[in-house]
């Protein structure tokens, strides 16, 4: 791989006006520039077209528009079929990224020239303000630890083409699509390598899917049976560290 490879930047964008902005701002800011920034409109009903539209006069940055609303999972598969990056990452639409973020994670997935990196992460207020608590990257992470801690987070994302494909990347139309799709990703013995610096600030809005914990158990439980294929009392092992480590992180 080049010394300066083009990294694609995948943003799934459904009613986000209020953030998308400063979204796009933090990749315009970044100290890396062989970028394309790929946003996929979900069939917004508010500004947020409007708003991606003012940015278009950057080459870089395209928009695409689905004819219907596809979900999460759908969108980001539209940007991966899109991507003409050797390296392709994932943000979300209301997530900030610091400005050497790219830059770094770059130098170090080649460096470790893995398939997937991914990096530590702090917690946002509404405004994106950061608020101290910060989830740490592992230095590794195969499928058996990935089990019991959430630690990788999309925003913080990194996948290296050469070493893995599309295919192998999409993710599924299921609850927390992305965690079924880091793990799934591991199942086949790729491994997660993290950089443990903080590059990624993840917006938390006061209400939010994710704040539900009813929910999130739901989801959790569901990948482990259907996902992963574990049985019902490696499921409930599994789930009581995973339970802790979520707590643990929120305190």
């Amino acid at each position: 791989m080049e010394s300066n490879p083009l990294v694609s930047i995948i943003i799934p964008v459904h009613n986000a006006d209020k953030y998308i902005d400063k979204t796009i701002k933090s990749v315009l800011d970044q100290s890396y520039t062989n970028w394309e920034l790929i946003l996929i409109d979900d069939c917004s009903t508010d500004s947020s077209v409007t708003i991606i539209e003012s940015f278009l006069d950057d080459m870089r940055i395209r928009l695409i528009k689905n004819a219907t609303n596809l979900k999460a999972a759908a969108t980001r598969n539209a940007g991966i079929e899109a991507a003409k990056g050797e390296l392709i990452s994932f943000l979300d639409a209301d997530d900030i990224w610091l400005p050497d973020k790219l830059n770094k994670e770059i130098d170090f997935i080649l460096k470790k020239d893995c398939a997937f990196a991914y990096t530590s992460y702090e917690f946002g207020d509404e405004d994106a303000n950061r608020t101290g608590r910060v989830v740490k990257a592992l230095k590794e992470l195969d499928l058996k630890r990935a089990l019991s801690r959430t630690i990788i987070f999309t925003s913080t994302v990194m996948f290296n083409m050469n070493k893995i494909t599309k295919e192998e990347i999409k993710m599924p139309e299921v609850a927390s699509e992305d965690t079924a799709t880091w793990w799934s990703i591991l199942k086949r013995g790729y491994i997660a390598y993290g950089l443990d610096e903080v590059l990624t600030i993840y917006r938390r809005p006061s209400v939010s899917l994710s704040s539900n914990k009813l929910v999130a158990i739901k989801r959790i439980w569901y990948l482990y049976r259907k996902v992963v294929g574990l049985n019902t009392l490696a499921s409930a092992y599994k789930f009581v560290g995973w339970a802790l480590r979520a707590t643990l992180r929120r305190i």
